[in-house]
């Protein structure tokens, strides 16, 4: 029986281009091999059957917890009261805010889940977190909600897209 470690292994990217049996040999007893590079980000090398299982599973919870959602309120609002202990800035946020933000963090997930992609739900994480910043600092927070003198310049030009050639 192999054991496979929660820790991921650790190997600098040389040990992979000089050894690529022996490093690429570790993930049969990890999950993950991090590989450390000099002068740019780290890497995660996993098994591609790791990787779509990993996705499931984020995938599978997420959709559980939107229909527990979907089935007692009181699932959405254990979430929110739960929200400190994870976002410790939600804070921040009024009950309103922490709701809006529960609602949006879970279907960002859910999509993320389905494109195998978290971009979408680390930009909503920071976006709330600015927004709680913003909340926490009444000098910033009055700057921004100042009354301003409303100028209108037009009509804004939509963007050109250049075409692929």
């Amino acid at each position: 029986m192999k054991v496979m470690t929660a820790v991921p292994a650790e190997a600098n990217l040389s040990d992979l281009l000089n050894k690529p049996k022996a490093t690429l040999a570790r993930l049969a007893s990890n999950r993950r091999l991090v590989l450390h590079r000099r002068d740019a980000e780290d890497l995660v090398i996993t098994t591609a059957e790791r990787a779509a299982a990993d996705n499931a599973v984020v995938r599978d919870r997420t959709r559980l917890f939107r229909e527990m959602i979907r089935k007692d309120p009181m699932v959405m609002t254990l979430a929110v009261q739960v929200l400190p202990a994870v976002f410790p800035w939600v804070r921040h946020l009024n009950d309103d805010e922490r709701r809006e933000f529960a609602a949006e963090w879970l279907e960002a997930l859910g999509a993320a889940g389905e494109l195998d992609n978290g971009a979408a739900v680390e930009g909503l994480v920071a976006a709330w977190r600015h927004t709680a910043e913003i909340i926490a600092d009444p000098e910033l927070l009055a700057f921004l909600t100042r009354e301003r003198e409303t100028l209108d310049y037009g009509p804004v030009v939509p963007p050109v897209v250049p075409s692929e050639s």
